[in-house]
């Protein structure tokens, strides 16, 4: 999925750290900006090192021992590999982001061998401070904190509520608070940094004034919207990659704060203080984490799981594979699951041995990375699935979903890939370690389903990461009404469509990681209008999710820049460099860097997008919230 690093097959089997891991990219991103620096001179690059060896030589001992065969400097790679990141790259992390991966994350296993103070040690010293100085974070540590807060109010239609703006993930805001025409006049109105913040992978929800966001160190923020002063945080388990959700705890009820964090939890908070009403780990699988946004209706809270095991399973000795996707029903009130279906059905058991005498399990995969679409006409939820880690694939791989919203019984699914089982660092041919008998393309739907209306007809639209966009008819047990290619060429375990596109309800708009947004008819799949985007740096692609507003989409790009199109004929309206450093309102030093994942918010008349993201494709770090308004 677009969580995971394509790893080199053979060097990367006895990698310790972090070769496997998504969330880090094999280049040095933070110092990136999309003014086009030059590299750091030699000079330097020895004083950050120097910097590094005096937080701790113990650390550097370790690296040098365990890690560096594998996360070296620079090199080429092969055709079909990837490559570890690099000592810079890693470097760019903090050291709780580390060590949470090297004790209960996805490199968990292969640093099974080392003592605690070593992980540690190498933790602080790939981050250059103390573990536990993220304590910055808490709001209490901050300046400009706000001089009053007060509960969230009940969402209204100028609001942006979760991820997709409602529960049919249309992505589209009616009631922008401005218009069109202002867009060529959005200006900077603040800057919000997050404290050692590599990665601002969490979609800002904006409701009553008020916005809420979480950051890849596990804190979750209130911060005023026309100020940008903070109100209250929360610390979590782990980093916060879904959007909040915002919703009644119990009908007529007060409003309380819904979300998922990197280790499986779903949380309810109180959203005039931010303490905890109740948290709840929806799995216990290995390396399980939320990814998606929870959607709320009536009542009942909908979640679905996935795994890091994807990426870990790529060293020989894991034994692969035992997790699988999951969707969930909470209460809202409680916490309390109603009911949970596994997108692979059969229980996974031992299967043999892999090439390195490893115990082999199977079946697994089918993870679900976005955000559930809720149905209420027809009674349904819907989600798009992942590809299958062991051969052959379920049959609910790569899939658009139906569940009954009452027992969570499959209804009916689509499958646009057949046969997809995949794993990192396996490619067609190659049969080591854990690799699939048959290595499919990787062509998860990592986007939200998005239902929509086209005229008398109800449609239910999945785009995934071969290119193809597939409209199916949500009345007709998903008949494929009809289904559209996006791209000319044969697309890779990076993708084209990652994390979607939006609807204004008679056209779809997606962005390409080619570099290009497109603009589709809804009723037919016909190709409206398609715009190449210019970038003198970094490479220009399109990962991130677009939105929608009366007239104009925007999309965040890996150069970092932020632009507006028309919605009419794609021609571009509005640009901002977000690759640069900003003064922030809460005193926190902030970089901007890539946007390759969460989309911009659009909300009370004015745009709101985090700016930093590693990912997969060589991206930029950066840790920085801004606030535009015209």
């Amino acid at each position: 999925m677009h969580h995971k690093h394509t790893v080199r097959s053979l060097g990367l089997a006895a990698c310790l750290l972090f070769g496997l891991s998504a969330p880090v990219s094999r280049a040095a991103a933070r110092a990136d900006t999309a003014s086009a620096q030059s590299p750091a001179p030699a000079s330097q690059a020895h004083g950050l090192l120097g910097m590094r060896l005096g937080t701790g030589l113990a650390g550097q001992m370790v690296y040098l021992q365990h890690c560096a065969q594998c996360h070296v400097q620079s090199g080429p790679s092969m055709p079909g590999e990837g490559r570890a990141p690099t000592l810079s790259g890693l470097q760019q992390l903090p050291p709780e982001h580390i060590y949470f991966e090297l004790t209960t994350g996805r490199m968990q296993a292969m640093a099974a061998a080392l003592p605690d103070s070593q992980r540690r040690a190498v933790a602080e010293w790939l981050g250059g401070r103390p573990l536990g100085s993220g304590a910055a974070g808490a709001a209490n540590h901050m300046a400009n904190r706000c001089p009053v807060t007060t509960p969230v109010a009940a969402p209204t239609r100028g609001d942006w509520n979760g991820w997709g703006n409602g529960a049919r993930n249309l992505r589209y805001q009616p009631a922008p608070g401005f218009s069109v025409s202002q867009v060529p006049a959005l200006r900077l109105e603040w800057a919000f940094g997050f404290p050692d913040g590599a990665e601002t992978y969490s979609q800002p929800t904006v409701i009553g004034h008020r916005v809420l966001v979480g950051d890849d160190n596990g804190f979750v923020y209130s911060i005023d919207a026309r100020q940008g002063c903070v109100q209250w945080s929360f610390r979590t388990h782990a980093g916060v990659r879904t959007a909040p959700t915002v919703a009644p705890l119990t009908p007529g009820g007060p409003e309380a704060v819904f979300f998922g964090d990197m280790q499986g939890y779903v949380y309810a908070l109180d959203s005039a203080t931010g303490k905890a009403v109740w948290s709840r780990r929806v799995d216990d699988q290995p390396m399980v984490k939320v990814t998606g946004a929870p959607v709320v209706a009536d009542g009942r809270l909908y979640v679905g799981t996935t795994t890091g095991e994807e990426v870990t399973a790529a060293n020989p000795n894991y034994p692969c594979c035992r997790t699988r996707g999951t969707v969930s029903a909470l209460d809202t009130a409680s916490g309390r699951i109603i009911w949970k279906t596994y997108m692979v059905s059969e229980a996974p058991k031992p299967v043999g041995k892999n090439s390195m005498g490893t115990t082999r399990w199977a079946p697994a995969g089918v993870g679900v990375w976005s955000t559930p679409t809720v149905d209420t006409k027809n009674g349904l939820v819907y989600v798009g699935t992942g590809d299958a880690y062991t051969y052959p694939a379920a049959p609910l791989s790569d899939s658009i979903v139906a569940l009954d919203i009452r027992t969570g019984r499959v209804v009916w699914h689509h499958q646009d890939t057949a046969n997809d089982a995949w794993l990192a660092g396996c490619f067609p041919g190659y049969s080591f370690g854990n690799c699939p008998k048959v290595v499919g393309p990787d062509w998860d739907f990592g986007d939200s389903p998005i239902l929509l209306r086209v005229g008398s007809r109800p449609l239910l639209v999945g785009a995934h990461k071969g290119g193809f966009v597939v409209a199916v008819d949500p009345d007709d047990e998903g008949r494929v009404v009809w289904r559209k290619s996006l791209t000319t060429q044969v697309a890779g375990p990076g993708g084209v469509i990652v994390f979607g596109g939006a609807s204004d309800g008679r056209r779809l708009f997606y962005g390409l990681d080619s570099g290009e947004i497109t603009a589709l008819s809804a009723g037919n799949g016909q190709t409206l209008w398609r715009t190449v985007l210019q970038s003198a740096t970094h490479r220009a692609g399109i990962s991130a999710a677009v939105t929608a507003m009366p007239a104009a989409v925007f999309a965040g790009a890996w150069d970092g820049v932020l632009r507006a199109f028309s919605a009419k004929d794609g021609r571009l309206l509005w640009s901002f460099n977000t690759a640069q450093p900003f003064e922030t309102v809460n005193g926190v030093k902030a970089h901007g860097g890539s946007m390759g994942a969460p989309g911009p918010t659009i909300a009370e008349g004015m745009v709101f997008v985090g700016s930093g993201y590693i990912g997969v494709a060589n991206g930029m770090a950066g840790n920085v919230l801004l606030a535009f308004a015209p």
